[in-house]
C-alpha cells in the first residue's frame, strides 16, 4: 500500500479545515479552492482542529514577531495548507516560503493553484513570474515542492532549487507528519536541520501520550486506514515529544498538550467558538485534547522564551 494512505491523511485534514471554517471556527478565504465538497464533522473535531489552528499559529505569529521580513518558513508534509495566502492577507513580508510533499501531492496543488486566478494573482504579485513543472512551482518568495523527507540529499536539493539561506531565521513547521516516518530517519532529518540551519525554531503538532485505551483506539483507526505510524516511539508522551529535538543537536524544546494549549486561548475567543455547536461529550473533547500536543525545538537562544499564552 505504500504512502498512498499517508497521503490521503492530507484529504481528510483539509475537509475537517473547510468544515470547521464554513461554521465560523477562524478565517481562511483560501481553502474552498483546495477542497470543494465535504461531510460535517462532529463538534468535537471541529473544536479539536480549532484549537489546533490557534495553538499553531500563536507559535507562528510569535517567530514572525521576532525575525521579521528576514524569516523563512519550510512547511513539512504542507499538503493543502493555505498559510502563505494567509500570511500575505495579513500584510507579513518574509524572505522566503518553501512547501513540501510528497510530488503526487504537489502536482495536485500545483494544479489547483494554475486553475485558481486568487491563488496565482497573490503569488505573482510578489515576483510577476511562476515557474510551474508537474509536481514543483517557483516564484519570487514562494516554492511548492515535491520531496521524501526521508531522503535527505533530495531535500537539500530542493531546498537550494528554493534559494534557502542557511544563516537566515527559520521557522520549520510540521503538523501530523513526523509520525508517518521511521524514527531513524527524522533523528536524520532533525540532526541535518540542527547542523546546516544557524537559528530557527520548529514546530510539531502530532499525536502523544498514547500509551493507554484511547491511544490504542486512535492507532488501531489510523492502522486500518492503512497507515504505517512508523515514527509513533515518539509519541508516547511529552518528554519523547521533546528529546527528538534534545538529541539531535537542539539547544532547547518544550512541549503542551492541548488541554494546555485550549486553555491558553484567549476566552472570548473561546466563548465564541463554544457558541457555534453544542457539544455534548465534554469528556471525549478533553481525551482527545490529551492525546495531541504542540512540541516546539530551538537552535539558539533567539527563540528559547516562547510560550503557549496566546
Amino acid at each position: 500500500m505504500g504512502d498512498e494512505p499517508v497521503m490521503a491523511t492530507n484529504d481528510d485534514a483539509s475537509e475537517c479545515k473547510k468544515g470547521a471554517v464554513q461554521l465560523g471556527y477562524w478565517n481562511d478565504n483560501y481553502i474552498s479552492y483546495f477542497v470543494r465538497n465535504i461531510d460535517r464533522r462532529a463538534p468535537e473535531i471541529n473544536r479539536g482542529y480549532f484549537a489546533r489552528v490557534k495553538g499553531v499559529d500563536n507559535f507562528i505569529q510569535k517567530f514572525i514577531s521576532r525575525a521579521g521580513s528576514n524569516a523563512q518558513v519550510i512547511n513539512f508534509g504542507a499538503g493543502f495548507d493555505t498559510l502563505y495566502w494567509r500570511l500575505k492577507d495579513e500584510g507579513v513580508v518574509i524572505s522566503n516560503y518553501v512547501e513540501l510533499d510528497f510530488p503526487t501531492v504537489t502536482s495536485k496543488k500545483c494544479y489547483m493553484i494554475k486553475r485558481s486566478k486568487p491563488l496565482l494573482e497573490r503569488i505573482y504579485e510578489q515576483d510577476g513570474e511562476v515557474r510551474f513543472s508537474s509536481t514543483d512551482l517557483h516564484s519570487g518568495n514562494y516554492h511548492c515542492l515535491g520531496v521524501d523527507l526521508r531522503n535527505i540529499t533530495q531535500l537539500k536539493d530542493k531546498l537550494n532549487q528554493a534559494e534557502i539561506k542557511y544563516d537566515k531565521p527559520t521557522l520549520f513547521i510540521a503538523e501530523c507528519v513526523l509520525v508517518y516516518i521511521e524514527s531513524e530517519c527524522v533523528n536524520r532529518l532533525l540532526q541535518w536541520i540542527s547542523s546546516t540551519f544557524s537559528t530557527g525554531l520548529f514546530i510539531n503538532y502530532e499525536m502523544c501520550n498514547m500509551n493507554d485505551t484511547f491511544g490504542d483506539i486512535m492507532m488501531g483507526n489510523l492502522r486500518a486506514r492503512g497507515c504505517n505510524l512508523a515514527g509513533i516511539a515518539h509519541c508516547r508522551n511529552l518528554d519523547t515529544q521533546k528529546s527528538r529535538f534534545t538529541s539531535t543537536g537542539w539547544l532547547g524544546s518544550r512541549a503542551w498538550d492541548m488541554v494546555q494549549i485550549y486553555q491558553s486561548i484567549e476566552p472570548t475567543e473561546k466563548t465564541r467558538i463554544e457558541k457555534l455547536e453544542f457539544l455534548d461529550e465534554q469528556e471525549l473533547l478533553v481525551q482527545l485534547f490529551q492525546h495531541y500536543c504542540i512540541c516546539i525545538g530551538w537552535l539558539n537562544n533567539e527563540f528559547a522564551d516562547f510560550d503557549i499564552h496566546i
